[in-house]
């Protein structure tokens, strides 16, 4: 995490603030050098859900040593101009685009769970590669998904304030100006989540409070949560309790997501009309957590075979993957199939809170160079 003081002023209320903040910003700043091996495509800004605008996302990549960085926020592309703008003033190359859970009807998936742990039918997938004049093309394009995915906020919303009556959130009040919805933003249930950690905390405070709180709320939590959540002093404490919060009550107050899911033929219409790639996003079954952050659950690796010929059969052809979530038998099987059915594989491996690093550590193993060449092949095509 870079510097607090520096984070706020490049998180400015507007773009040109934050533009302007980091020009005076790096009057000062002496970078490290840049690692070849160290890449990252998957950083979610304010545009999303994430501590970072498009601008700090931009300087913290850099300041850890990154050579190359990607944008992908949720439902939205609408952070990208400004991230391209700050990649400049930094002279490190990027690539930009986004990430939408796509409905898998009509295909032979539907109705099966691949990677969406909340809902079957429900794909994550990536657009990478965005040529830079399509970026209002796909803004247009998601408008009224994202419409649709505020009606189902609401309802949300609603449900939270029936398991928990004390808290009374609006989502207009509490949850859309923590977002950057007034500029086409998306809006997650790590929103949702987030706001009814900001009104704990107005409510009962941080430390021992909070604990009891989240006790009497049925919360069993667990040593590590304990200590994080006595952290007073800590700056991104509702981060933390989002964490919490978010693995206890958003399987209660989840409503299946259906009118904001762009069908998939629609999706691989649209990008090949902006020319991009549309990236199916692997997550594999965990068992043992890799990351020992993941609890166990089953998603697409007993009809992995099925999923490369649906890919195939509806003009899918990129995949995207996190190199660190995997076990090697995963990553082995995966990549054989890529190279079996002709994938262009992509990596990045999402960036959306504070304590997280945006170096990739497993990309200093040779055998993901293929990863790292595919980053500038992005980076290439959409400059073209």
């Amino acid at each position: 995490m870079i510097d607090i003081a520096v984070l706020n002023k490049l998180n400015a209320p507007t773009r040109e603030e934050r533009i302007a903040n980091l020009k005076e910003v790096l009057k000062d700043t002496v970078f490290p050098p840049m690692v070849l091996q160290y890449i990252n495509n998957h950083i979610h800004t304010t545009y999303s859900f994430s501590p970072y605008s498009p601008t700090a996302a931009v300087y913290a990549a850099r300041m850890e040593g990154l050579c190359t960085a990607g944008i992908i926020d949720h439902d939205s592309i609408s952070g990208a101009e400004e991230f391209l703008e700050a990649a400049k003033l930094v002279d490190m190359p990027v690539t930009i685009g986004m990430e939408a859970r796509v409905s898998m009807e009509g295909t032979r998936l539907e109705g099966r769970r691949t990677n969406n742990p909340d809902q079957v039918g429900v794909s994550y997938m990536t657009i990478q590669g965005v040529p830079h004049d399509k970026i209002a093309t796909l803004t247009e394009f998601f408008r009224p998904y994202q419409q649709a995915r505020h009606e189902r906020n609401r309802k949300m919303i609603a449900k939270i304030n029936a398991l928990l009556p004390s808290m009374d959130l609006d989502y207009d009040r509490d949850v859309l100006p923590l977002s950057m919805a007034a500029e086409n933003g998306g809006v997650t249930e790590r929103h949702l989540m987030y706001a009814l950690a900001k009104k704990l905390t107005q409510q009962v405070g941080k430390g021992e409070g909070m604990v009891k709180k989240l006790s009497e709320m049925g919360l069993n939590l667990s040593e590590k949560q304990t200590a994080q959540m006595m952290d007073t002093e800590y700056p991104f404490y509702e981060y933390d309790l989002l964490g919490i919060l978010k693995s206890a009550f958003v399987p209660q107050i989840f409503i299946d997501a259906t009118d904001e899911c762009p069908k998939l033929k629609d999706m691989v219409k649209l990008c090949a009309d902006v020319d991009a790639f549309l990236c199916y996003a692997y997550l594999g079954d965990v068992g043992n957590s890799v990351t020992g952050d993941k609890k166990a659950q089953k998603f697409e690796d007993d009809y992995l075979d099925d999923v490369f010929e649906c890919l195939k059969e509806e003009g899918v052809k990129s995949v995207t993957y996190m190199p660190t979530r995997n076990t090697p038998e995963q990553l082995q099987r995966l990549r054989g199939l890529c190279d079996q059915y002709g994938m262009f594989q992509v990596s990045g491996e999402d960036i959306n809170s504070p304590r997280q690093s945006f170096v990739i550590k497993a990309m200093e193993n040779p055998l993901f160079a293929n990863l790292i060449d595919a980053t500038w092949r992005l980076i290439e095509h959409e400059n073209r």
